[in-house]
């Protein structure tokens, strides 16, 4: 069976993380990044070409499958559109992108080549998440009525100080979009759209680091009539302390915490009991901090169904704008700053 093939863009530690995924599971083709003194390393560990310039890399690299964008969430939009403009299939790192109205055209380009537009969320990929899911699918939770998120993590200013784009309102976006964006995803997942949003933001101690809130917390309606609440945070001492989603329903309550939504805390549910859940992932490690659930392996083996097999998209354009679309109300609707 034919391998797919793929190229990255954008090299940094997120980028790094999916070569790794790609040369187990298909063929890396290409890197490409502005940082050049990458090139020998990425020749002499993966074997394929690297290239300073998207265009280029897009012109030479013909026979490409997918084009995988790594690179600041701010730029997701340029490079997916100009990977799908080439003939290519895209994965596009979470955020989609930063603004709604870049997801649409990202969607409309998909939609004009003929192309698939996977979004990376693999935080839906979560033992205890699918599990979640399938109860809310099955209706055993009733009729939703509230939902609490609660993300507390830890940013510190060598974090921001050490990255050339983090942290900068045009290409960072807030922390919404590059620490807790998966979670807005499982709120729209779970419950659907969001109508009215209430928020307070702050930046409490990353004011020489950051050009936005580093502490916020949100009250929102959803359409359906159900409350929640989201309280965020990068101040937790020293660590990450919590990621976690609290549903109360008519016939049930669940709660996925832990420290990045990988451990089934709490459930009482009318007739029905979760039993055997497999055991979650560690979390992805980048040496001074952590981040999400790694479950990059899961959106490869995805592409590589849909694409060979028929297989069903896990994460569409779609859903990765309607993220984005919350997150953009929410910032919106921020009362003090």
């Amino acid at each position: 069976m034919n391998k797919l093939k793929f190229a990255i863009i954008g090299f940094g530690r997120i980028g790094q993380r999916h070569a790794e995924h790609i040369k187990r599971l298909a063929v890396l083709s290409a890197v490409c990044d502005i940082k050049e003194h990458l090139a020998p390393n990425v020749f002499s560990k993966y074997g394929c070409n690297f290239y300073n310039a998207i265009d280029e890399m897009l012109l030479k690299e013909k026979d490409l499958d997918v084009v995988s964008i790594c690179t600041p969430n701010g730029l997701h939009a340029e490079h997916t559109i100009k990977s799908l403009r080439a003939g290519k299939h895209v994965l596009c790192e979470k955020p989609m992108a930063t603004k709604t109205d870049d997801c649409k055209l990202m969607i409309d380009e998909a939609e004009k080549a003929q192309k698939e537009l996977f979004i990376v969320k693999q935080n839906r990929f979560n033992p205890p998440i699918i599990e979640v899911k399938k109860i809310i699918d099955e209706r055993r939770l009733g009729r939703i009525l509230n939902i609490q998120l609660n993300c507390f993590w830890n940013r510190n200013d060598d974090y921001y100080l050490n990255s050339d784009w983090k942290g900068k309102k045009h290409l960072d976006g807030g922390i919404l979009f590059t620490q807790f964006s998966h979670f807005i995803d499982l709120l729209y997942w779970f419950n659907g759209d969001v109508e009215n949003v209430h928020v307070f933001a702050k930046n409490l101690i990353h004011q020489c680091t950051i050009e936005f809130e580093d502490t916020a917390v949100v009250a929102v309606e959803f359409a359906n009539g159900a409350l929640g609440t989201l309280n965020f945070t990068i101040n937790s001492y020293r660590k990450n302390m919590e990621g976690s989603i609290t549903i109360f329903g008519e016939k049930g309550t669940i709660k996925v915490g832990g420290q990045y939504l990988n451990v089934l805390e709490y459930h009482c549910i009318d007739g029905y009991e979760i039993i055997d859940l497999p055991i979650s992932r560690p979390p992805n490690d980048y040496g001074l901090y952590q981040g999400s659930m790694s479950n990059h392996d899961k959106v490869y083996e995805n592409i590589i169904d849909v694409l060979l097999h028929q297989g069903k998209v896990a994460t569409n354009g779609y859903e990765g704008m309607k993220t984005v679309e919350i997150i953009e109300k929410i910032y919106a609707n921020v009362k003090s700053l």
